[in-house]
Formats: structure tokens, C-alpha cells, sequence
């Protein structure tokens, strides 16, 4: 059984999409990001950089004591050298999934991230910031868009790579991006929304945020108010 630190934002997203496409069991154990759960002492021993998600597992491969990982890539990693699944052993296959997913976690996360951040939460907006962020959201959603052209998938076939993708392509708007502008991106992002596993992780992502009032200060505050003192 896998234990799942999570809540609904594109990198809770990648590993609820995973695990419902290989049918894994898991429990979601909801991190309240909004209210703080990310910084409380139990949530810190799992993941030290309090950041959801994180997973423990509690039956590993090797019959030891539960593992848990921390940061969104290394947990798909994780889960498919256990399933066998979507990560390939082959080396020229894996290699090519691996540079992908180190790509989303580098480059289109963060600056996708700083995107939304300046454009829809800095309580000062800041034109540069602004311009600069969704310029280079623009620029590697041409990336992945010339990546696609000649390919179903990210690295060939489905993989955690397009897991890991996928999230942050979804708020294309929010991002200030027009995905017609990107035929293959568009076509892409289209046929893994329409995977039944992509729909049903999705749903638990309503399911858990439900309960949780829309952002407030407080909830801002806690979000982008972050010091060392909160690991310390």
C-alpha cells in the first residue's frame, strides 16, 4: 500500500495520474498546503523540504521497512522501477524518459510555476516579472511542441515523462498561453485528458479540495511567506 502526501496542484497531480494508471493501491493522505500542513513536524520527517507530495511505501520491493521519497519526479522513478511500468529498463528508452522528466522538473515546472505566482498572486505585479515568466513559459511550450511533432508521446511511448508534463500544461490559460498556437502540445494534451485514468485522478483531486475554502490572506501568507524558520 502506498501512502500519498498530497493535494491538488500540478505536482500532486503526477502521482495520483500514475498511480491510477497502474492501478497501485494507495491512500491519499491530504497535505492542506493552504493551511499549513506542509510544515508540521510528522509531514517534515518524510519530506525534510516541505513540499508535497512525498509517499511512503509500505510494502517495498526488497520485503524491508517502509521507504518514503520526496520530490514529485523522484517518486515517479520510484513507482516504476516497483510496477515495471511507464519508466523503461531498456537504456536508450529510459534514457530518453529520464531527460524529459529532468526537464519538467528544471525547466517548465518552476518557470511555469513563477508564472503563475507573479501573475496571480504577488500582491505587487511587477511587468518584468510578469513578461518574463510567460515569455518563458512560451518558449518551452515550443519546446515540447517541436518534441511532439514527430511522436505520440513525449519519449515515444506513454511514460512518466508525459506524467510529469501533463499538470502544467493543463492551466494553460492561467499561464497566459494560447495552445492553439501549438498543434502538437494541443493534441498531445487532449488525448491524455481523455485517458480514463487522467479523469479519474483528477476527480480525486475535487474530491480532496473540496472541504478547503478558496485562497485567503492567511492562506497566501503561508504559501509565500516561507523562511528557514519553518525547517529549523
Amino acid at each position: 500500500m502506498i501512502e500519498l502526501y498530497y493535494w491538488p496542484t500540478p505536482n500532486g497531480h503526477k502521482i495520483t495520474i500514475f498511480l491510477e494508471e497502474t492501478g497501485l493501491p494507495y491512500t491519499i493522505m491530504p497535505v492542506n498546503i493552504g493551511a499549513g500542513d506542509q510544515f508540521k513536524p510528522d509531514f517534515l520527517q518524510i519530506a525534510p523540504n516541505n513540499r508535497m507530495p512525498a509517499i511512503i511505501d509500505r510494502a517495498p520491493k526488497d520485503g524491508g521497512a517502509p521507504i518514503s521519497v520526496f520530490e514529485s519526479g523522484a517518486i515517479l522513478e520510484y513507482l516504476g522501477d516497483k510496477t515495471g511500468q511507464f519508466f523503461p529498463t531498456d537504456l536508450r528508452k529510459r534514457n530518453e524518459v529520464r531527460q524529459w522528466l529532468f526537464w519538467q522538473m528544471g525547466g517548465l515546472g518552476p518557470m511555469a510555476g513563477q508564472n503563475h505566482h507573479f501573475a496571480h498572486y504577488a500582491p505587487e505585479k511587477l511587468p518584468y516579472a510578469v513578461t518574463r515568466y510567460i515569455n518563458e513559459t512560451n518558449r518551452l511550450y515550443g519546446v515540447l511542441n517541436k518534441r511532439l511533432a514527430d511522436r505520440e508521446f513525449v519519449a515515444g511511448e506513454y511514460s512518466i515523462a508525459d506524467m510529469a508534463c501533463y499538470p502544467w500544461i493543463v492551466p494553460y490559460k492561467n499561464q497566459s498561453q494560447d495552445i492553439d498556437a501549438f498543434p502538437h502540445l494541443k493534441r498531445w494534451l487532449e488525448t491524455i485528458q481523455n485517458r480514463p485514468a487522467t479523469i479519474r485522478a483528477y476527480e480525486k483531486g475535487k474530491e480532496v479540495s473540496s472541504a478547503s475554502p478558496v485562497m485567503t490572506e492567511e492562506a497566501r501568507k503561508v504559501l509565500f511567506g516561507q523562511t528557514a524558520a519553518v525547517v529549523r
